[in-house]
């Protein structure tokens, strides 16, 4: 069932990013954005500790 679920999910991405890529490279961006300012506040982090 878990398999099932995880096909049908990659395909209404697929069908989502081709019906409307607009959107769909917004989110994208929006999601990279997050993990990069994700990554940046464990780095500052990491230098504040070490100061």
């Amino acid at each position: 069932m878990k398999k099932a679920l995880g096909w049908i999910l990659l395909i209404l991405l697929i069908f989502y990013i081709g019906t409307s890529p607009g959107p769909a490279a917004d989110v994208a961006r929006s999601l990279g954005d997050g993990i990069a300012e994700a990554f940046r506040g464990i780095g500052t982090f990491f230098q504040n500790l070490s100061t």
